[in-house]
């Protein structure tokens, strides 16, 4: 599945909603968590304490499906933490939201435990909202060793499983520098080979710049993406896009490479930025009370033409606004997508294999479903 996003995304009353829930003190916090558990290369202690801290912290929020994906190298043994989060629309399509969590030579509280708590913000902010695509956050192991552990999860998962990836989102160094005025932040296109997916990424990064600016007080730049962990979804054809801070930190793979020389109202900011771009990418929605769903079902009905093959859709009342409307088979899949401005609205199911599918209607920034039968 292509990247669908254009460049042309409005500022979302709802989204801004759960951004304004971004917590600086939470941020800090586990920052200071990640610091204090030291050098955490492949093999060490520190790097196994850290990783039953970032999955308790996922299943403290209440995320059931946490995987722990080992693998070995020359270092040692380790293993990727993958936390699935299903949608609704299209359960089978994934957003893909990564960063790792080892670390070379030092603490790396910015490179990248910024990466790693951003996740976790973004994983407590979205747990209980509902998303049309589901999204794996995923916190990679070995990256300073060469991209070992994403490499390992493309070869071992992602080709063999022919998972369907709507856009890899990394985060990657996003702490800013102490002292200086740290006000942009760069979003990373891919501009290499293969060259099939770059027009694609292009649209995700210009779209990822947008929203950042949407969703916080920050600058935008936009450069390459380069030697983190999305690189191994790249050569394997998929959209990629990517945060990186613009002062790059001289403490990066030392000791110092901690809070003290990082700008944590930043980060806060880069955070409330990356939630606000996950809600549009994930197509995150509110969801209808009962009363709401009620209403909804009476207002619209759906029907098959008894002499042709066609379906129509009714509203009861004058539309006030337009509909996007999708006809979804049970796996996912979108078999049909429209745009509704009319009272009364059919389309040809001609083409369509007999069998139940579910009608999602969008109706401002919700969501109703109604199954309907094709035979």
């Amino acid at each position: 599945m292509g990247f669908g996003l254009c460049n042309s995304q409005s500022f979302n009353a709802y989204y801004s909603s759960v951004v304004a829930n971004t917590s600086e003190n939470k941020i800090l916090t586990d920052l200071t968590t990640f610091e204090k558990f030291g050098i955490k290369t492949v093999g060490s202690a520190a790097l196994t304490h850290t990783e039953n801290w970032i999955t308790q912290r996922y299943e403290q929020l209440g995320y059931t499906d946490v995987i722990l994906q080992p693998f070995t190298y020359r270092k040692g043994t380790s293993n990727n933490i993958i936390i699935t989060k299903i949608g609704t629309v299209y359960p089978n399509t994934f957003l893909i939201i990564d960063a790792h969590y080892d670390t070379i030579n030092g603490p790396g509280t910015n490179d990248n435990g910024t990466g790693t708590v951003l996740l976790l913000e973004l994983a407590r902010l979205l747990k209980d909202i509902d998303t049309e695509y589901s999204i794996k956050f995923i916190h990679f192991s070995g990256e300073e060793d060469g991209l070992i552990g994403s490499k390992f999860y493309v070869k071992n998962t992602v080709i063999p499983d022919q998972m369907a990836i709507k856009l890899v989102f990394n985060i990657d160094e996003v702490g800013g520098v102490a002292g200086l005025t740290n006000d942009t932040i760069v979003c990373e296109r891919d501009m290499g080979n293969p060259q099939s997916n770059n027009a694609a990424s292009d649209t995700a990064t210009m779209s990822l710049a947008l929203l950042m600016g949407l969703y916080s007080n920050l600058k935008t730049e936009i450069s390459k993406t380069y030697a983190s962990d999305y690189m191994p979804f790249e050569a394997n054809g998929h959209i990629i896009t990517g945060l990186f801070e613009k002062n790059e930190s001289p403490t990066n793979h030392s000791i110092d490479d901690n809070l003290e020389h990082m700008d944590v109202a930043y980060f806060y900011e880069v955070v409330r930025g990356a939630v606000g771009a996950a809600l549009e990418f994930a197509q995150a929605y509110e969801t209808l009370s009962l009363d709401e769903q009620n209403s909804l079902d009476r207002l619209i009905n759906i029907y098959p033409d008894a002499t042709q093959d066609f379906m129509h859709i009714v509203f009861k009342d004058p539309l006030q606004d337009q509909i996007d409307f999708k006809l979804m088979s049970s796996l996912g899949k979108e078999i049909y997508s429209n745009t509704i401005n009319q009272q009364n609205f059919k389309f040809a199911t001609d083409f369509i294999e007999k069998g139940t599918y579910e009608a999602v209607f969008k109706i401002g920034n919700k969501r109703f479903v109604k199954t309907i039968v094709v035979d």
